[in-house]
């Protein structure tokens, strides 16, 4: 059988060109060693390419310097603007920075013994209900009686007058009457504002005859267009029924608001309160004309037995009579005043209203040198109270002895500065008798008000010769 079998015979020439067609793996090029820059030489390399880039240096550096320089002047530009629209429409911002305060009924708390505890304890919403107004007679008082002192005083300079601060509105108080008004008696003889029928303040008969009706009363004022006015909220529907709200404005203020598009409506209110508007203003300093509402509440109410004070820069939102009732009633006080929350003594006060330009420096150290002279202690307490009041809210019931602080307290402010916060501990101090005073701290006063801020400067009055 024949075989048909082929035999090939392969020479290692072959073979190599067989391996030749296996699968090619691809080959790595191996970097050629190059020439490594050495610590020392950094120096060096840094320069040549200094040399090489110098002008796309320059270039790069001339157009930051452009950059920066537009953008300062965009936002210098950009705030003369904004200072400029300030200018001529101050409360164009509308303090935005406190909107969110308003109509807040949350309430304040702290951290006492590791509890946490609100810092007004109110009386429960059912028992506000059913609370009246407390009738208290004070057998105790040395002060019965109090005396308003009026008359012509012809050597008085006339209302708003130039180069002092006593004027028909005040009368002319000497420095001995201010001796002797400190000495307490059961019958006091005062200067307490409204000493002549030109000085001032004038008030339309018809809300003269609502005053009288009122026995607990809210107020608040807001002169020269300055703040404005924020409706009280959290009263129970007792206190509605109970305790009048009034604001006083002045024409520049009501002018002011109207243009805004608030009005007073025809019965006399904005919402809860009722806008008095008060024609002559007896000062030029509006802060001063607005001491008069704020310290002598009990000449402009005198059927009153309580009132609550609230600077309008704040919103009142706790029930009056709840108020009275955690303040003065549970207490035993007849004045509660919410204390200072940065400093305790009267000298550091004074300071601090230099420093921040709130009064000149030579007004402050005739007050402080007087004060010095007749030696008030620089204590940062007297009668195991704190001496430094804020008084933004003023608690208080109307009797002879609180009626002859505030007399006493409004008299200093006409005669020294308007910072009612330098006079207070004075006062305080020299009418050693008035005992049942509550300072409340600083979280008490952040439970009975929102505090808003100031909207806008008030415009100073302006009269003609």
């Amino acid at each position: 059988m024949l075989s048909n079998s082929v035999s090939i015979s392969m020479s290692d020439d072959d073979s190599n060109e067989t391996n030749r067609i296996r699968p090619s793996r691809t080959r790595r090029k191996r970097k050629k060693p190059g020439h490594r820059t050495t610590f020392g030489e950094l120096p060096r390399y840094f320069l040549r390419l200094l040399l090489r880039y110098w002008i796309l240096l320059v270039l790069l550096l001339a157009l930051g310097l452009l950059l920066f320089e537009s953008t300062r002047i965009g936002t210098k530009s950009a705030n003369s603007d904004h200072s400029q629209l300030k200018k001529h429409n101050p409360d164009s911002s509308g303090n935005k920075k406190n909107e969110g305060n308003l109509n807040r009924l949350d309430p304040t708390t702290k951290v006492i013994g590791g509890v946490r505890q609100r810092c007004l304890k109110l009386l429960p919403p059912e028992e506000l209900e059913h609370l009246d107004i407390l009738e208290r007679k004070d057998s105790t008082s040395p002060v019965k009686k109090l005396v308003y002192l009026t008359g012509t005083d012809s050597s008085a300079s006339p209302a708003r007058g130039n180069g002092t601060r006593f004027n028909l509105f005040t009368g002319n108080q000497s420095f001995a009457e201010r001796e002797t008004s400190f000495q307490v008696s059961e019958t006091v003889s005062v200067h307490c504002g409204f000493f002549n029928e030109n000085g001032g303040f004038r008030i339309e008969d018809e809300d003269k005859k609502f005053m009288r009706t009122c026995q607990v009363v809210v107020s608040t004022c807001a002169f020269g267009g300055g703040d404005n006015l924020y409706q009280p909220i959290g009263m129970s529907n007792a206190s509605t029924q109970k305790v009048c709200y009034v604001a006083f404005w002045d024409d520049v203020t009501l002018a002011t608001q109207e243009a805004e598009g608030h009005k007073i409506g025809d019965n006399g209110y904005i919402g809860k309160w009722r806008v008095v508007v008060v024609k002559d203003l007896p000062f030029m300093d509006q802060r001063l004309n607005g001491k008069i509402p704020k310290m002598l509440a009990h000449r402009l109410f005198p059927e009153a037995k309580y009132s609550i004070w609230v600077d309008s820069k704040s919103q009142f939102r706790r029930d009056p009579l709840g108020v009275l009732d955690a303040l003065l009633w549970r207490t035993n006080s007849v004045l509660a005043i919410s204390e200072h929350g940065a400093r305790g003594s009267v000298y550091d006060e004074a300071k601090a209203v230099v420093r921040k330009h709130k009064a000149t420096p030579e007004e402050v150290q005739v007050q402080i040198n007087q004060y010095r002279r007749d030696k008030l202690p620089e204590d940062k307490r007297f009668n195991g109270k704190k001496a430094l009041s804020e008084a933004s809210v003023i608690v208080r019931e109307h009797t002879p002895l609180t009626n002859l602080f505030m007399c006493l307290w409004f008299n200093e402010v006409v005669r020294y500065t308007s910072r009612d916060q330098l006079s207070f501990p004075y006062v305080f101090w020299r009418l050693r008798v008035l005992k049942n005073v509550n300072m409340f701290p600083v979280c008490t006063r952040k439970d009975l008000v929102n505090s808003m801020g100031h909207v806008r400067k008030a415009k100073p009055l302006e009269f003609s010769l």
